[in-house]
């Protein structure tokens, strides 16, 4: 298995070289050069799979025996789910009136970045051990992925992990779970720690710049191995292709129609990381409907509904904090998968798009698109009702986000539209918000991990205006560097 960029400029890399790599070389992003093609008997062994095996069997199909064997394959992926406190790792919960809630939040920090992440860094660890390496993963976060990227690396040998956060745009939890982190491996800047330690003064478009200076300097960025973590890596997307394998199988009537019968998936939707493993899934021939449900940042809808892929200007803070993005950068692997893997049209459109900030979509990709995905924009008072809905009727509480998915649900029914069984993802627990359940008149129910966090010693870099961020980043990772070196 072999994979190009999306912009056709930089030389098709394997696996390994896809997860080290981040963005390609010529600034696009890694895709599968070819998709495998699922049947019917593939389809109807896997429905009987477990989540995990599932994750293994697809994990197979992109990388290769040759790269990783599948009995080390399996030990992998299933060393990586052993945290997670359901023992089926995640848990479909059928609610009332054909409500189905995939939970993909079961893992070490409540969140659906767990999964992904944890086997990201399960295959990171199996080559650096291989090549006697260390990498230095660098990440910029505004809430989930900072903490399940420490989860899964915490403790680790061949990995150091430094994470740059901005004051104001984490909860106090989402916080706590990086801060509460002392591992020699771990380095957390900025935050507004909460034993009373001045944090960091500024935004995250200010926190991005320390971050893209450094990796601006290519010859820095190869003598320290320095990678990210978010969900432009190639190996988060195939992971994240599991759950709408497992939310079929989990709804479907009977494998047993012809043609195979359609499950709808709806999908919380910011970065887009989801919705591409969601449309490389159909185009290996699983039958679902995507709808990408947004909050009233709607790129995304407005690209889907018109074609109109543009910035707007500013983004508006909402209750789901976690989806108020103005770069859905997936968006362009589902560009270049719905045109036919054309590379140079796909180039074209980013290039202006990073130029101008607006690009029109040609109408036959425009068409493709509205044909592959349905959208809906959700506004902060839907969530609210949706949350105090859903809880009345069935005593679940949802998280934000998940309200923004599961109020598509609930406008369906409205409009009584005949729909195939529909799934609804549930990327967080509600634990997590308990701002945004206080906000809809309800109750919050934090579990007892998440309470300790109130009482554990926090380390926390605070950097402020008058620093240089740059330099400080650059020392720390030299530090840590120097640090794994004295040790191995």
């Amino acid at each position: 298995m072999w994979y190009v960029s999306t912009r056709g400029m930089a030389p098709r890399v394997d696996f390994e070289g896809a997860l080290f790599s981040g963005y390609a070389p010529d600034g696009g992003l890694f895709m599968p050069e070819k998709l495998p093609q699922l049947n019917r008997e593939t389809l109807r062994q896997w429905s009987a799979l477990s989540y995990p095996s599932l994750v293994v069997e697809l994990c197979a199909l992109f990388i290769g025996p040759e790269l990783i064997p599948r009995d080390d394959l399996n030990d992998l992926i299933h060393r990586a789910f052993r945290r997670f406190r359901h023992r089926e790792v995640v848990r479909l919960s059928r609610l009332r009136d054909g409500l189905n809630v995939l939970e993909l939040w079961h893992g070490a920090t409540y969140a659906f970045k767990d999964l992904s992440l944890s086997c990201t860094a399960q295959f990171l660890q199996y080559f650096l051990q291989k090549r006697g390496k260390h990498v230095t993963v660098v990440v910029g976060t505004s809430g989930d992925t900072g903490s399940a990227a420490i989860e899964s690396v915490r403790g680790a040998k061949n990995v150091s992990i430094i994470v740059l956060l901005p004051q104001g745009h984490c909860t106090k939890i989402q916080e706590l779970q990086m801060t509460t982190v002392l591992a020699e491996n771990v380095r957390v800047f900025g935050g507004e720690c909460w034993d009373g330690l001045q944090g960091m003064e500024g935004n995250s478009d200010e926190l991005d710049e320390p971050i893209k200076a450094v990796f601006a300097d290519v010859a820095f960025v190869k003598k320290h191995n320095l990678m990210s973590l978010n969900s432009i890596n190639w190996s988060r997307v195939l992971v994240q292709m599991a759950h709408h394998f497992f939310a079929y199988f989990q709804c479907m009537p009977s494998l047993d129609l012809h043609p195979l019968p359609a499950v709808e998936v709806v999908v919380p939707t910011g970065a887009a990381g989801n919705l591409a493993a969601g449309c490389i899934a159909q185009k290996m021939g699983l039958p679902i409907h995507l709808v990408a449900a947004v909050n009233c940042n709607d790129i995304i809808h407005r690209t889907v509904q018109r074609g109109d892929f543009s910035l707007s200007e500013t983004v508006k803070p909402t209750l789901a904090s976690a989806m108020d993005i103005q770069v859905p950068y997936n968006m362009e692997r589902i560009f270049w998968l719905l045109s036919g893997s054309d590379s140079q049209m796909t180039r074209g459109l980013m290039e202006q798009f990073e130029r101008t900030q607006s690009v029109s979509l040609p109408e036959e990709l425009q068409s493709k698109l509205s044909a592959a995905v349905t959208s809906e924009s959700v506004s902060d008072e839907a969530i609210m009702q949706t949350m105090a809905r859903c809880w009345q009727e069935n005593q679940s509480l949802l998280c934000p986000h998940t309200a923004v998915a599961v109020s598509y649900h609930y406008q369906q029914m409205l409009r009584q539209t005949p729909s195939p069984p529909r799934c609804c993802l549930a990327p967080a627990s509600a634990a997590k918000f308990p701002e945004a359940v206080v906000a809809a008149g309800l109750s919050p129910e934090t579990p007892m991990e998440i309470l300790a966090l109130e009482g554990k010693e926090t380390r926390c870099t605070p950097m402020r205006k008058s620093d240089d961020w740059t330099v400080m980043l650059r020392d720390t990772i030299e530090n840590m560097g120097r640090q794994w070196r004295a040790t191995s």
